[in-house]
């Protein structure tokens, strides 16, 4: 009843002249990534000006502190990849995620497992081999020990099986593989195959290959939800359409199943750009699967939260249940039954 009368309200404010439409400043949290574009595309071709939304961004260099950021009401809203401190934030009521940000996808070649020459030459060739070996990673609980995780269950080692080192930060990962003082690492792909063209290590394998997940989501504070609904569901329309003009333009593929970038990936990437800094061929070789309409992998987040909990990182109060609301996405899937 709650989102019927929101829709009702939300149809008589569309009918008015957007000046009669009370505007509203709003702050978004990210971070400067190619996965935060649906966000700048939605900003630069004005679809939050046309939803009555004064937008600014406020940008963060990890992921923790765009959640606390909503959290605290500091920001409105953020996009981040998930992590255990993340999960732990919403668990407490403070968050629900409405919406998707990135996805590892088949086909998208997103994150890699990088192994340093040393461990190459000493047989390290798949993921499957890294039972016995040392694996750079930022730290517990963020987004590559989950991917770790996530790889032991499926190919069946067990995670202690494996020497996980916390060496904080991405740099510090390229610096650790590149120079052998770990046998390997996860990166972003683009990073991966710069490594990799180098000579300073090798590819064993892709994310999306052995573990497909929602890597992260489009979340705001539960005091939106319940207080500003009509302020979320305009912003999740403008979200939706910046999704959209980024799957339009980085979702294509040829008759080979090679990723094509054409007119509406060449019109895009100077937005994008200008809130990276990366390179065209940067921006084209991390550009992520976004599902078009902003749609979650619902049942990926359950799995998720359930391995932290395994790996004593997340509370065991934490219910997915409590914090994803469906109420203004409807294309969201996997739905738990």
């Amino acid at each position: 009843m709650k989102r019927l009368l929101v829709g009702a309200l939300l149809t008589y404010c569309l009918a008015q002249p957007l000046a009669a439409q009370e505007r509203e400043e709003i702050t978004v949290a990210a971070l400067t990534f190619v996965s935060s574009a649906p966000l700048f595309i939605a900003k630069e071709r004005g679809y939050y000006d046309e939803e009555g939304l004064d937008v600014t961004f406020e940008f963060f260099r990890a992921a923790q502190p765009v959640a606390v950021a909503i959290a605290s009401g500091d920001a409105d809203f953020g996009v981040t990849a998930f992590t255990a401190g993340f999960y732990n934030l919403a668990g407490n009521g403070a968050l629900k995620v409405i919406g998707a940000q990135s996805r590892e996808e088949p086909g998208f070649e997103f994150s890699a497992y990088l192994a340093s020459n040393e461990a190459w030459e000493d047989g390290l060739r798949s993921p499957e081999d890294l039972p016995g070996r040392e694996l750079g990673m930022t730290q517990r609980g963020s987004s590559f020990h989950l991917m770790a995780g996530l790889l032991a269950d499926k190919v069946g080692f067990d995670l202690d099986e494996v020497k996980l080192t916390t060496l904080e930060a991405v740099p510090n990962m390229i610096s650790a593989v590149s120079t052998g003082q770990v046998d390997a690492v996860i990166l972003p792909g683009w990073i991966a195959r710069r490594v990799e063209n180098e000579g300073q290590g090798h590819i064993i394998g892709w994310v999306h290959d052995y573990t497909p997940y929602q890597l992260g989501g489009l979340f705001t504070s539960t005091r939106n939800v319940e207080q500003r609904p009509e302020v979320v569901e305009r912003f999740v329309r403008a979200y939706q359409r910046g999704a959209a003009d980024y799957a339009a333009a980085f979702h294509q593929f040829d008759e080979d199943g090679e990723r094509v970038f054409g007119e509406e990936a060449e019109a895009l990437i100077p937005i994008i750009q200008q809130y990276t800094d990366a390179t065209p061929d940067a921006i084209k070789g991390s550009a992520s699967y976004i599902h078009p309409e902003g749609g979650l992998d619902v049942g990926s987040v359950y799995q998720q939260i359930e391995w932290f909990k395994r790996e004593g990182l997340v509370g065991a109060q934490v219910d997915a249940a409590d914090f994803i609301d469906l109420g203004f996405i409807e294309s969201h899937f996997n739905l738990p039954e």
